[in-house]
């Protein structure tokens, strides 16, 4: 019979992936730690066809990825807490009002949250929405 893998959960002592420590500001990045908020998130808007801002253990945010991932898409997942990091995504948006999340940035732009993720994928426009952006190879 087969063992299951125990799950390795995060702890503060513990080894962090690289967008952790990226964005918690170790080895001289960070996106909330040293002021350059701005830079990063608009860097990483950028340098990612899909993107997901998402606060940890929220619902919405695990259904959107495991949408996202159903459709052979692998979307960088950012879990933010921060306020500060909040605000910056309202800046990279161009809107002066705040942002709810998920918030899913496809090419660069901001597409929506879950209602519209859902919304398109049930009328069959969000695969090529995709297409578009690079994110499948279809």
């Amino acid at each position: 019979m087969q063992e299951a893998i125990p799950h390795k959960s995060y702890t503060a002592g513990g080894s962090r992936s690289p967008l952790h420590n990226f964005l918690d500001g170790a080895n001289g990045g960070g996106l909330v730690s040293n002021g350059t908020a701005g830079n990063s998130v608009t860097k990483l808007v950028a340098e990612n066809a899909v993107i997901v801002f998402g606060k940890r253990g929220c619902c919405m945010c695990h259904v959107v990825k495991r949408l996202l991932l159903g459709l052979g898409v692998n979307p960088s997942v950012c879990e933010v807490e921060e306020e500060k990091v909040l605000n910056e995504l309202s800046r990279v948006n161009g809107e002066s009002g705040g942002i709810q999340l998920p918030a899913v940035f496809v090419g660069g732009k901001l597409f929506g949250g879950l209602d519209r993720v859902m919304s398109t994928h049930i009328s069959g426009e969000l695969v090529p929405i995709l297409k578009d952006a690079g994110a499948l190879w279809l």
